[in-house]
């Protein structure tokens, strides 16, 4: 808030369906598109184009941008289709391949095919499913974003990329988003969020779609962060899954009042309960629970961004999580859990980047 009085240089531009490329006076000069219909009493100039119809199978060009500059904001929303099943791909420079690719429910921390209300910094997702985005997307050469369309039936896209056009310092890094999933996580295996980064950098946060598949808690694992030539250990390993994304005791409030207190226990604890919570840099939105008819699994969203503290390297990330509970009985003794988890790293680093691991077909991205 402290610098927003002061003057710049830079010059601020916004591509749309009302404005493929962004040209300086060139939006709202659409005479055919998907609003063509209502407006043909009203002509040119009267929301005629706010929206692109993506056929099924087809990658769409969102918008390309050369020269130096930087994206500060994406809105998008999405008619028909599953977000599961659109595919956001961001290209830098002269790189040929992605680097940021991941389902755009997941990229905007919604990743169930449920809407929830995300209210941070990074990320904010409002009714009725309008999704945002403003981390800081800088670039030198080229900015080129794609969306792809993997579902059976047409979709219709609104969206609006907002960014200016300026000279961007030597020391700024480019934005990196890679998806991953374990579905189901296999037996005292751990979830890798990042594996194969190189290059400086630093890691900036991660969303994570947690599907349960077992009764009891399940947020025991540790999350590990090997850095720079790690071995089998990390540098950073933290002291559970709800620590990391800043909660604790389960997010269950109920549970510090019973510690220590046995008579809690007798019909006079408060009732057990997950609580949603959302905070600038780390929340639980989304909390999905069984019905006991057709909901058969605990569904959770998880997001934590490292913004006052990103987690730095000089040569090298990978990142991986625990998928750990507690066995039923007296014993107290972990579960390894076989979970379905759907992870969403970002990062800043250099170029070039390594290419991502192929991203699964449809079927095995599918919530079913």
């Amino acid at each position: 808030m402290g610098t927003l009085s002061r003057l710049s240089d830079a010059r601020t531009r916004s591509i749309s369906p009302e404005n493929f490329t962004g040209e300086k006076g060139a939006g709202g000069m659409a005479v055919e598109g998907t609003g063509a219909v209502p407006a043909r009493d009203l002509g040119q100039g009267w929301k005629v184009s706010p929206s692109v119809e993506i056929a099924a199978g087809e990658t769409f060009l969102l918008g390309e941008i050369t020269g130096q500059g930087a994206i500060q904001q994406i809105w998008m929303t999405l008619a028909r289709g599953k977000l599961r099943h659109a595919i956001l791909r961001i290209y830098w420079d002269d790189q040929p391949h992605p680097s940021v690719e991941c389902p755009v429910g997941d990229f905007f921390a919604n990743g169930w095919e449920r809407w929830a209300q995300v209210s941070s910094l990074a990320v904010c997702t409002n009714p009725g499913r309008g999704f945002n985005c403003y981390w800081e997307m800088p670039f030198r050469r080229r900015a080129r974003l794609t969306l792809t369309n993997l579902s059976a039936e047409a979709i219709f896209c609104y969206y609006q990329i907002n960014y200016v056009l300026t000279d961007v310092p030597e020391d700024c890094a480019y934005f990196h988003a890679q998806f991953r999933r374990s579905n189901p996580l296999p037996y005292k295996s751990v979830h890798t969020i990042l594996d194969g980064v190189t290059g400086e950098g630093h890691f900036v946060g991660c969303y994570m779609a947690w599907g349960v598949n077992n009764n009891g808690w399940w947020g025991e694992g540790e999350i590990k962060f090997y850095l720079d030539g790690d071995g089998a250990f990390p540098t950073i390993c933290g002291t559970g899954t709800e620590d990391y994304f800043c909660g604790a005791y389960n997010f269950d409030p109920s549970i510090p009042l019973r510690i220590g207190r046995p008579g809690l226990e007798a019909g006079r604890a408060p009732p057990s309960a997950y609580v949603e919570f959302n905070t600038p840099y780390a929340g639980l939105p989304q909390v999905i629970r069984p019905d006991g008819v057709y909901d058969s699994q605990q569904r959770f969203g998880l997001y934590r961004w490292h913004i006052p503290d990103p987690i730095r390297f000089a040569s090298d990330l990978r990142v991986t999580i625990q998928a750990l509970g507690w066995r039923s009985g007296p014993e107290r003794r972990y579960l390894p859990l076989q979970d379905d988890i759907a992870s969403t790293a970002f990062w800043y680093q250099t170029l070039p980047t390594a290419p991502f691991p192929p991203l699964p077909d449809r079927d095995v991205l599918e919530v079913v």
